[in-house]
């Protein structure tokens, strides 16, 4: 199931260790999935649980209060 969010699709490049790529094919391969698949799939995966992390999102919300802060700083 392609979990691709609507509307177009950002394209990047990866670098992944020689291992890690055999790896990552060996399961996208036993799955029936592409390797890109996988990687769409692991990253919606990760940002899901990063989310439901209460000191993740603390600190995300820290982070963004300092940059209002700098923004508004540097508008004046």
């Amino acid at each position: 199931m392609s979990r691709y969010r609507e509307g177009m699709a950002k394209q990047t490049t990866v670098r992944l260790p020689e291992e890690l790529a055999d790896d990552a094919e060996t399961v996208a391969r036993v799955r029936g999935t592409s390797v890109n698949q996988l990687i769409v799939d692991s990253l919606s995966a990760e940002i899901d649980r990063v989310r439901a992390d209460a000191d993740f999102t603390a600190r995300a919300k820290r982070l963004l209060e300092r940059d209002r802060e700098l923004l508004e700083r540097l508008a004046r």
